[in-house]
């Protein structure tokens, strides 16, 4: 009876392991398996050509711009709100916490329509921006807003449960010792949000590089110019030309490999260091 109870356990350990491995299999590696044959399939040469087309590299640097602008903004507003929110007390915090996280539940698609309306030739700020030859919509600036818009609750998210974990007492430590606010910020509260802070911006980056639905609306899909890589897929597939198409997706997908190889990286550096520490 002993025995069988401690073979019970082990083999529902194994019937776990081996559903979750089909699972990821199915869902996750032959999917990217697939998409990486098929940018290869008629060798690197034709890969090479696809991802160098004028186009291709205008959505490759696009996508990078892009994300260049919106991560460094959703840094700074993740790093102010989450330490408001953790270190102090004042009458709407649940009311902020609500608002940080309403990209998670609003389709980016419906995101990209409220810039539209807001800064599209018919939008309520439309008139004024085109009298003034400032445009938004179908053009970076609108890109860049729609993509802040999806990704500002990453960093936001990682650092709120972090910074609350952490109190305020070393806060509270260094003001009575005589340190100003921003000493306090820049010399406490920054330094200590390391790790939190560096993970957030990866997904954010992973999210801003990979967006399709929000950037979609506000783009017009003018190619060359407003298309990111993944709009760009999409218009080379539409053209049935599968081989530039699955070219500029494998692109996609090893930026996300190597977002996730930087994930577990840290990771793997952050249990060394408390391990090292306790």
């Amino acid at each position: 009876m002993r025995s069988t109870s401690l073979r019970e356990p082990a083999a529902a350990k194994a019937a776990l392991i081996f559903a979750a491995l089909v699972y990821v299999g199915i869902m996750l590696v032959l999917p990217l398996a697939a998409v990486l044959t098929e940018a290869l399939r008629h060798g690197w040469q034709a890969w090479l050509a696809a991802v160098s087309e004028p186009d291709a590299r205008a959505a490759i640097r696009l996508t990078l711009l892009v994300a260049a602008i919106s991560v460094p903004l959703n840094t700074i507003f993740g790093i102010a709100a989450a330490w408001a929110i953790a270190k102090f007390d004042f009458c709407g915090k649940s009311a902020l916490i609500t608002f940080i996280e309403l990209p998670f539940s609003v389709s980016p698609v419906v995101s990209g329509l409220v810039f539209v309306l807001l800064f599209g030739a018919q939008g309520w700020f439309g008139e004024w921006l085109g009298e003034r030859d400032i445009r938004i919509i179908f053009a970076l600036p609108g890109l860049v807003l729609a993509t802040v818009f999806v990704t500002f609750p990453f960093v936001a998210r990682q650092l709120i449960p972090l910074m609350t974990a952490q109190g305020r007492g070393e806060e509270e430590a260094a003001t009575t010792l005589g340190a100003s606010g921003w000493q306090t910020f820049w010399r406490v509260t920054v330094p200590n949000l390391r790790f939190g802070r560096l993970y957030g911006v990866i997904l954010c980056n992973a999210r801003a590089m990979g967006e399709f639905g929000a950037v979609s609306v506000v783009s017009g899909h003018i190619r060359g110019e407003t298309n990111t890589m993944p709009l760009q897929v999409e218009a080379l597939y539409n053209d049935y030309d599968f081989v530039a198409a699955f070219a500029v997706a494998s692109l996609l997908t090893l930026l996300a490999l190597v977002t996730l190889a930087l994930k577990s990286a840290m990771e793997w550096r952050h249990r060394g260091e408390l391990a090292a520490r306790f």
